[in-house]
């Protein structure tokens, strides 16, 4: 007797199905990626086009953002919402040197740092998100 999900075709739509599924969870991943890279380009230029520096000191650190208050040449303190880009080794209470956006304060970064650093983080999690998947979709396309 044959096996009824084998004869209904039921197995081979739920391989089609699953390695869909990885195909678009890889796809989706790297696109989050990328444009994680390009806001960080993005920012970068914004700086670079109306740049401004100031002295700044970390108040505070965490995972997920360093925040810092500066001054700018108009005597206004700025601290940026979403924190400093780049931040990688401060420590509360430090002085680090900034560039900012003239026109919007809020995007900062440690002189002298750009968005070439988010390369490894974001390129490493690529790398090992496909290392994941890659075997899992060979595993199902092939064995399941």
């Amino acid at each position: 007797m044959v096996d009824d999900a084998v004869r209904t075709g039921a197995r081979p739509k739920a391989r089609l199905l699953v390695s869909r599924a990885l195909v678009l969870l890889g796809a989706v991943v790297t696109l989050i990626g990328v444009i994680l890279l390009a806001a960080c380009w993005r920012d970068d230029l914004m700086i670079e086009e109306r740049l401004g520096k100031a002295t700044a000191e970390v108040v505070s650190v965490s995972f997920q953002r360093t925040v810092v208050r500066f001054a700018t040449p108009d005597g206004a303190v700025h601290s940026p919402s979403q924190g400093l880009l780049y931040p990688e080794g401060l420590e509360p209470g430090q002085l680090v040197r900034i560039e900012y956006d003239t026109a919007d304060p809020e995007v900062a970064r440690v002189a002298g740092r750009t968005a070439v650093l988010a390369l490894l983080p974001i390129g490493t999690f690529l790398l090992a998100a496909w290392a994941v998947l890659a075997p899992l979709l060979w595993w199902v396309r092939r064995k399941w």
